[in-house]
């Protein structure tokens, strides 16, 4: 999103050194359910990094996620239930 704002970037990057921010872990036993997000959602299709966004939303029973990757609209935690997407994009 920042691109060559190189004041945001700085101000991103304190930001996450704060502290505000947790990183959540993924091994290697997590990648089965990876590459079956990947799979599920294969007609878009999910990148790696999404399919880690959703597992981790998954795994720590969360429901709203900040990006501007509208993907993320079609993307539902556990199959069913649709991620709260901040800022809102279907506006």
């Amino acid at each position: 999103m920042l691109r060559t704002d190189v004041r945001g970037i700085e101000v991103a990057w304190k930001f996450v050194q704060s502290g505000a921010l947790t990183l959540g872990p993924i091994t290697e036993p997590d990648f089965p359910w990876l590459h079956s997000l990947m799979k599920q959602y294969a007609d878009l299709p999910m990148d790696f990094a999404d399919a880690t966004l959703v597992y981790l939303a998954q795994r720590h029973a969360l429901d709203t996620v900040f990006t501007v990757d509208s993907d993320f609209l079609v993307y539902r935690i556990r199959g069913r239930r649709p991620f709260r997407v901040v800022p809102d994009l279907t506006r």
